[in-house]
Formats: C-alpha cells, sequence, structure tokens
C-alpha cells in the first residue's frame, strides 16, 4: 500500500465529535471520572478540554437519539493551507459539507468540512483560537491532550488510500494476523500515529486515546477507573507500534476510550513501515502484563453500526 502520494498539509487532531442518547450519562463521565473540563456547552451539547492542551475542546458530546460520530477535526498551519485542502478535495471530485469559512465553534478559526469515502465528516481548520491552559502536574492522572482516534472500517485497504490520496496522511505501521492485515496506523506529524483504522464489519468509531503526563499518571489513572468498577477491556500494557502505554475501557454509552503515554516520535527521513503480527503476543504487549488480546476483546471495540455517515457518500 501506499504511504503518501500527496504533500501533508494536516499538522494535528484537534477533536472528535460525538452524539448518544444517554447525554448526561456521557457528560458526567467524561468530566468527573475521564478528567477532561468542560469549557463550554448549550442545551444537549458539552465542549471539553485537556487540561494540558491549547485546544479549545478535544471531545464535543451531543444529545441524540441515536449513537454516531458527527465529525473528526484535524488542524492546519494557515487558512492557506484551508484553502489549499478545500481545492485538492474539490479538484477530486470529494463532496463537501461546506467550503472553507469562519467557523462559529469555540474558539472560532477558519475551516472546511467535507465526506470521506466512507461518509465520515471531516474537519480541517486553521486559526482557532489558543485557550489557556497548564502543565500538569507530577502524579496528576488527567488527560494531557487527545492522543489518537481510530476509526472501524468494512473496506480498510480503499479508506486507508483515500486519506493518503487525499489529505497527505502517511503510513507508518501495519498490524496482521498471518497474511490478513487488520489495523493500520497513520500519522500526520511526527508522532507515530494521530488517527488510524481497524477492519470491522461495519464503519463506526473505535477508540479514542489520550495522553497522560508519564506512566506514573498513566497507572494513577488506569487504577482510579478500576476502584470505582469500570472494566478494563485491555491492559495496561505497552504496545510494539508506537511504544505506547495502554489502558482500554468503555464510555457509558459503549465507546472504547484509552489511556496512554509517551507515543514514540519518528525520524521521517528514516522510516519505513513495519508489518507486525499479532500472534505474537509481544507485537502487541511488549510488557507482557496485559490480559491476553483475542476475538472476544476486540469484539467489544467494533461498536454500533455509526449513524452519522453520510448515507450516498462520493468515491
Amino acid at each position: 500500500m501506499t504511504t503518501n502520494t500527496v504533500a501533508p498539509l494536516i499538522t494535528h487532531l484537534r477533536h472528535v465529535d460525538i452524539a448518544m442518547p444517554n447525554f448526561d450519562e456521557q457528560r458526567a463521565f467524561y468530566q468527573e471520572t475521564w478528567g477532561l473540563t468542560e469549557t463550554a456547552h448549550d442545551s444537549g451539547v458539552s465542549f471539553l478540554a485537556a487540561e494540558g492542551s491549547p485546544e479549545q475542546y478535544v471531545v464535543r458530546l451531543r444529545q441524540d437519539g441515536q449513537k454516531r460520530t458527527d465529525l473528526i477535526a484535524f488542524g492546519a498551519a494557515s487558512p492557506a493551507d484551508v484553502d489549499a485542502v478545500a481545492e485538492r478535495l474539490i479538484a477530486q471530485g470529494v463532496r463537501l459539507v461546506h467550503e472553507p469559512r469562519v467557523m462559529d465553534t469555540p474558539g472560532g478559526g477558519y475551516g472546511v468540512r467535507f465526506f470521506d469515502n466512507e461518509g465520515r465528516v471531516v474537519e480541517v481548520s486553521a486559526d482557532v483560537a489558543v485557550r489557556k491552559h497548564r502543565k500538569i502536574e507530577a502524579r496528576e492522572p488527567v488527560p494531557v491532550k487527545l492522543s489518537h482516534v481510530l476509526m472501524n472500517t468494512p473496506t480498510p485497504e480503499a479508506t486507508v488510500r483515500w486519506y493518503t490520496d487525499h489529505l497527505g496522511f502517511r503510513l507508518t505501521d501495519t498490524m496482521c494476523i498471518g497474511d490478513r492485515e487488520i489495523m493500520w496506523f497513520l500519522r500526520c506529524n511526527t508522532f507515530h500515529h494521530s488517527f488510524g483504522f481497524v477492519r470491522g464489519p461495519h464503519a463506526a468509531f473505535h477508540h479514542a486515546s489520550f495522553e497522560m503526563r508519564g506512566i506514573d499518571e498513566f497507572m494513577r489513572g488506569t487504577g482510579r477507573l478500576h476502584r470505582l468498577g469500570y472494566e478494563r477491556l485491555w491492559g495496561p500494557g505497552r504496545h510494539l507500534a508506537g511504544d505506547n502505554s495502554f489502558s482500554y475501557f468503555l464510555d457509558k454509552a459503549g465507546n472504547t476510550v484509552e489511556y496512554t503515554t509517551e507515543v514514540e516520535t519518528i525520524d521521517e527521513d528514516t522510516w519505513h513501515p513495519h508489518l507486525y503480527d499479532v500472534r505474537d503476543p509481544a507485537n502487541s504487549d511488549v510488557w507482557g502484563t496485559a490480559n491476553n488480546m483475542n476475538e472476544f476483546v476486540a469484539a467489544r471495540s467494533q461498536n454500533d453500526v455509526d449513524r452519522g455517515l453520510f448515507v450516498a457518500p462520493p468515491m
């Protein structure tokens, strides 16, 4: 699979926007349990920031009758780069939700929204006002920032190619079971991955990962959820691909969320993608401390069918 065919204009992951029927439970979970801070709200909408991040928010929750992914948002360096992304997408026949314009979400900015090949809504924005944030202190088990988001897809080869061809993402590593590839890690900067896809039976949200200050804070956060009775799907352990720690839980709507830290940074000039076979347990957890990953654990993150997809997305 090609690793990159167009100039990269996306700089980082900004936020993920999700909707669900049990809004009040979700709002309480992400604030009181997971450690995010509500920075703005309206009727049935909550904007949640990570204390260590300059982003206005990293998760937006919305009340809805159906569970769905509303939006995945990425940053660009300048309005000119947003325009360049839009021009490229239009030339490639991608359907826009709206052309580049001033945004009315917290922090403002200038952005474009469009549909990917499976009908997800994606945003690329620049000039969003920086939020006043702070340094996370030692032993403080709250997220520093949103680390990465992965999505389930029944057409992963085509979808990964769409993001490399249209948005300039680069393929970092791939996980497989024998000769069957199952997970793709994509980067838009020097972090090992900010986005990615997992082969699944349907398009859906797979997981959102939140960066902690360090290993001690990661373990304290993991322990807090354990003591509160939340089931750990998988972890704590340490991945080979990305070299990051992991503890996976379910939020109140059944979405998988992860605490992580120490995601690997890579050298663009020397990096070559790896293919790791998960049948070797050390390829999934180099520490050997996590519960075994198997089809039953993996199925918990397949999630419900995403009702937020555009019904007839362009290819």
